[in-house]
C-alpha cells in the first residue's frame, strides 16, 4: 500500500511514519516544505498553488497531517488569509490531485475546535457540528471538512475526518509544555481545587487510530473524535504530571470562581478557560464504529511524555 504523508517531520507526522515503518506492505512518500533528495520525499508548501500530481500516481491512500496553526503578530484579515490559504485552499487542491490521480482515501486530520472551544457539563462533543465556529483558524479547518466532502460526492474518493483536542506526547510544546515545567518545579500552585473536565489524547493512541482508518472499510466518509477516553481537571493532570516525574504535588485549594476572576482581570480571560472550563469530547461512535479503544492509557502517555530530558528543563 503506497501512504503519502504530508507533515513528515511535524509532531505527529513524524510519530505516524515512524508506527507505519513496522507494517510490511506500506512505503511512504513524505512531503515537508524543504528539499530533500530522498526518491521517498516531496517538497510541497500548501501556501503556494502547487502541483504534486506526479507524485501521487499509484497511490492509496494520502494522510494530511500538515496544517498552519500560529501566524505572529498578524492582523484578523492576514490570520483569514493565511489560514484559508492553507488550511482550506491547500487542502483541496491536495484531495483534487489525490482524486485525480487515483487515490483511494484521504484522510484530513482536522481540529475539535471545529465544534467549538468549551462544553457543558455533562454535554460532550459529538460528531454533529452546531454552527461554524468563529475562531479562524477552526473555520479554516471547518470549510477544508466542508469542501473534503463534497469533493468525495462528486469524485468517490473515501474521505476520513479527526477531530482530535489537545495531543501529547513526546516532544510537545506551547501550553502542555508549560504545565510539564511547572509541575517538574514542585512548586506551590493555586490549581489544587478545579473541577472541570477536559479530554486530550496522547499522540500514540492518535496515530493508532489513523492506522486503523487507512485501510478499515468502516471507516470510509465517517468523521471520527478521539481522546484518551479518560477526561481529566487541570487538578488531576498536574497532580498525574507530578506522579510520573517522581515530583511532590503542592496544589492550593483555591476555587475556581476566584482564578476566573484574577484571569479576567488580567485581560487573560482564555487562559481562565483553559484552565477551569470544561471541554469533553464523546468518542462511543469511534468505538463502535472501527472496533477501536486507545491501546494506552492517561498514565502511560504521561509517563512517556515527562521521559523526555527536554520536557523537564
Amino acid at each position: 500500500m503506497k501512504i503519502f504523508v504530508t507533515g513528515a517531520t511535524g509532531f505527529i507526522g513524524s510519530a505516524l511514519i515512524q508506527k507505519i515503518e513496522t507494517y510490511e506492505g506500506y512505503s511512504i512518500i513524505a512531503a515537508t516544505r524543504h528539499p530533500s533528495d530522498s526518491e521517498n520525499h516531496v517538497c510541497l508548501n500548501l501556501e503556494d498553488n502547487f502541483d504534486v500530481s506526479s507524485k501521487l500516481e499509484g497511490l492509496d491512500v494520502v494522510i494530511h497531517c500538515a496544517a498552519k496553526v500560529h501566524v505572529m503578530n498578524a492582523t484578523p484579515d492576514t490570520l483569514m488569509s493565511d489560514f484559508n490559504t492553507v488550511n482550506t485552499k491547500g487542502t483541496l487542491n491536495l484531495a483534487r490531485q489525490a482524486a485525480a490521480a487515483g487515490a483511494k482515501r484521504f484522510i484530513f486530520l482536522s481540529t475539535i475546535k471545529v465544534n467549538g472551544e468549551s462544553t457543558e457539563s455533562g454535554k460532550p462533543f459529538t460528531p454533529d457540528v452546531e454552527r461554524a465556529p468563529h475562531d479562524l483558524y477552526a473555520l479554516s479547518k471547518y470549510e477544508a471538512e466542508l469542501g473534503l466532502r463534497e469533493l468525495a460526492e462528486q469524485t468517490g474518493m473515501e474521505m476520513v475526518i479527526i477531530r482530535p483536542p489537545l495531543i501529547y506526547g513526546p516532544g510537545v510544546k506551547a501550553n502542555f509544555a508549560s504545565l510539564i515545567k511547572l509541575a517538574s518545579k514542585g512548586l506551590p500552585l493555586p490549581l489544587g481545587a478545579i473541577h472541570n473536565q477536559r479530554s486530550m489524547v496522547y499522540v500514540g493512541n492518535l496515530i493508532d487510530l489513523i492506522v486503523n482508518c487507512i485501510s478499515s472499510p468502516k471507516a470510509a466518509n465517517k468523521t471520527f473524535l478521539v481522546s484518551d477516553n479518560d477526561d481529566l481537571s487541570t487538578t488531576q493532570l498536574l497532580s498525574a504530571l507530578a506522579k510520573a516525574m517522581g515530583k511532590p504535588s503542592r496544589l492550593i485549594p483555591v476555587p475556581a470562581s476566584w482564578l476566573m476572576t484574577v484571569t479576567k482581570l488580567l485581560g487573560k480571560p482564555a487562559i481562565g478557560e483553559r484552565l477551569c472550563g470544561n471541554l469533553q469530547l464523546d468518542i462511543s461512535e469511534t468505538k463502535s464504529c472501527l472496533g477501536w479503544t486507545p491501546p494506552y492509557s492517561v498514565a502511560e502517555g504521561l509517563k512517556q511524555t515527562v521521559s523526555e530530558p527536554s520536557q523537564q528543563k
